[in-house]
C-alpha cells in the first residue's frame, strides 16, 4: 500500500471517530432542540475537511506503543474539536478577518459572528467533556493515571500555558509589528501551533505507557514540526497557489504582519525548516519503537504545498 492510500485509510479513520464522537442535531430532542444551530454550526466548522494530522499523530503514536485505539479515540476527537474551536475563532473578523477555510465559507461567514463565539466556544467544552469520557473506558487504575495525565497535557497546551498565550502573543506582535524581536515570534510559533501538535505526539504516547525517555523526545520531535510546520505556513502564504491551499495568500504581506520570512526571508526561511525536520527525524529514529508511517508523514509535511 502507498504512503497516500494509508494516509488516506488512517484520514478516514478519524473521520469516522468525529462522527461517534461529535453531537449532532438528529439526536436532539426536547428543549434540547433550542441548542440546534449551535451544534449545525459545531458540525460545519469541524466536518468541513482538514488533514485531521492531530488525532493521526495521536492514534500512531498510541498504536506504535501498543496502546489500545478504544482509550485514545475520545482524546482524538477532543483534539480535533479544541484545533477546529481555535480556526473558528481565528477566522472571526476581530483577529484575521477572513472569509474562506478549506475552500469553504467559515463559520461567522454562514453563521454569523454571534453564533461563530458559541461555536468555538461549545467546541472547546465539548472537547473536554469527550475527553472525559476515557475514564469510562479505562480497564485499570494504571490506564486511569495515564488518562489523568493526559487531560492535564491537553488543557495545559490548549490554555493560557500553550495556544491560547500564543495567540495572545500574536494579537499583540500585531499592535507593534515594529518591536517583534525574534524571542517573541519564536514563542508565537512554539505556542500558537506547536503545542497542539505536541498534544498528538505525547498523548498518544502517554496513553499507551510509553518509556519515558521516549515521551520527552516525541515531545521535542513534535516541536520542531510544530515550528517548521508554521514557518512552511508563512513561506506558503508567500509563493503558495490560493486554489490549492483553500484560502487567500498574500494576506501577511497585507496586514503588515511579522512573520518567519519577512523577519528572516525566504531562503533562511527554507533552510530553517529543512533543518528542524532533520533533528526532528534524527530523533526519531533514537526512540525505542517505530512506525514508518508516522515519520515519512513528518517528512511530508514540510514539503507540503498545501
Amino acid at each position: 500500500m502507498s504512503f497516500d492510500q494509508r494516509l488516506a485509510e488512517r484520514t478516514a479513520y478519524c473521520e469516522d471517530v468525529l462522527h461517534k464522537w461529535m453531537p449532532s442535531t438528529e439526536a436532539m430532542q426536547g428543549d434540547d432542540n433550542c441548542a440546534a444551530v449551535v451544534v449545525d454550526a459545531m458540525q460545519y466548522s469541524v466536518m468541513a475537511g482538514g488533514k485531521r494530522l492531530r488525532p493521526i499523530f495521536l492514534s500512531e503514536t498510541c498504536s506504535m506503543y501498543g496502546g489500545r485505539p478504544e482509550l485514545a479515540e475520545p482524546f482524538m476527537a477532543a483534539l480535533e474539536m479544541i484545533h477546529s474551536y481555535s480556526l473558528v475563532h481565528d477566522d472571526m473578523p476581530a483577529m484575521d478577518n477572513d472569509e474562506y477555510r478549506r475552500g469553504l465559507k467559515t463559520t461567522w461567514v454562514v453563521y454569523g459572528e454571534g453564533m461563530a463565539v458559541l461555536a468555538g466556544d461549545a467546541l472547546l467544552n465539548y472537547a473536554y467533556e469527550t475527553a472525559l469520557k476515557a475514564f469510562d473506558i479505562c480497564e485499570s487504575a494504571e490506564e486511569t493515571a495515564r488518562v489523568v495525565r493526559a487531560m492535564k497535557i491537553l488543557a495545559g497546551n490548549a490554555g493560557i500555558y500553550g495556544m491560547v498565550g500564543g495567540q495572545c502573543a500574536d494579537l499583540e506582535a500585531e499592535k507593534k509589528p515594529q518591536e517583534t524581536d525574534a524571542r517573541t515570534l519564536t514563542y508565537i510559533h512554539k505556542h500558537k501551533t506547536a503545542c497542539m501538535i505536541e498534544s498528538g505526539f505525547v498523548i498518544g504516547a502517554v496513553l499507551a505507557g510509553a518509556p519515558e525517555q521516549d515521551v520527552e523526545k516525541l515531545d521535542r520531535i513534535a516541536e520542531n514540526i510544530g515550528i517548521a510546520f508554521q514557518i512552511k505556513d508563512d513561506i506558503l502564504d508567500v509563493i503558495g497557489d490560493s486554489k490549492e491551499l483553500g484560502k487567500l495568500t498574500g494576506s501577511d504581506e497585507k496586514d503588515g504582519k511579522v512573520t518567519y520570512v519577512t523577519m528572516y526571508g525566504i531562503e533562511k526561511a527554507s533552510e530553517d525548516v529543512k533543518r528542524l525536520s532533520e533533528e526532528a527525524l534524527t530523533l526519531f529514529d533514537s526512540l525505542t519503537a517505530r512506525n514508518d508511517f508516522l515519520r515519512e508523514l513528518a517528512v511530508k509535511l514540510i514539503s507540503r504545498t498545501k
